[in-house]
């Protein structure tokens, strides 16, 4: 029995996929910003319910932290990666000024790094030397190599894009409950009820989604972010319902 492999080793395959190069990945913002938004929301909605008000407020306060709290964690997003980006450049300039500088300083660097990798002798040298001969790629080897700089530049708006819609997206699941409580006749309470449901079944399925990136199986990974992500919102309703009891709401 063949095991199946990721993709085709044929050389035009290979050329073409390494002519393509590595592509961006945004996984973890989507991640992040499901997983606060549906803690996020759930929390409010948790709060207000057990406080005893209307469906009005849980909407109305549910529909301002989608917003609110969603565009203010896009934008940090946003902000994150394009210090990175800027360090990015930072780093690739001051790299063009020490080969300009210290070109044979910089080729010891590249030496030792190469020697670390087990090169040596003649096949040391002939890497330094390819590798020193174009500018672009000595400055590429020198960020990854010494200053870990990924090979992948994200993009800080796509990063700051998919964070608010997961957030939004994900953070409105506990608030559907609340939407039809007049249609179908449900309490307060009730709602409470399915929407904690729903809300641990989004966290499963953003699990379950990840695990198409990794190595675990997909209700492994889906558990544990059932998990971690019931725990979260069960910290936030804690809070809230130790805030509540201090002043006497």
């Amino acid at each position: 029995m063949h095991e199946e492999i990721e993709h085709s080793h044929a050389p035009d395959d290979i050329a073409k996929r390494l002519e393509d190069g590595p592509q961006a990945n945004y996984l973890r913002d989507w991640v992040f910003g499901g997983i606060d938004g549906a803690v996020t929301t759930f929390a409010i909605v948790a709060g207000v319910a057990g406080a005893s008000l209307s469906t009005n407020v849980i909407l109305i306060l549910g529909a301002a932290n989608l917003l609110a709290d969603g565009f203010s964690m896009a934008a940090g997003n946003y902000s994150g990666v394009k210090a990175e980006q800027d360090d990015y450049k930072r780093l690739r300039e001051m790299e063009h000024r020490h080969i300009a500088l210290a070109p044979e300083g910089e080729r010891e660097e590249v030496r030792q790094i190469f020697a670390a990798k087990g090169f040596e002798g003649e096949d040391l040298e002939r890497a330094v030397d390819i590798i020193t001969a174009s500018h672009e790629r000595w400055v590429k080897v020198m960020l990854e190599e010494e200053h870990g700089a990924p090979k992948v530049e994200r993009s800080p708006k796509t990063a700051g894009v998919v964070t608010f819609i997961a957030f939004f997206v994900c953070g409105a699941v506990p608030l559907l409950p609340f939407l039809f409580t007049d249609m179908v006749a449900i309490s307060v309470n009730q709602g409470m009820i399915i929407a904690t449901i729903m809300t641990g079944a989004v966290f499963f399925g953003i699990g379950t989604f990840k695990s198409q990136w990794s190595t675990a199986r997909w209700w492994v990974s889906g558990l544990e972010t059932f998990f971690i992500g019931m725990i979260a919102a069960g910290v936030a309703y804690g809070v809230g319902a130790l805030l509540k009891s201090w002043v006497g709401a």
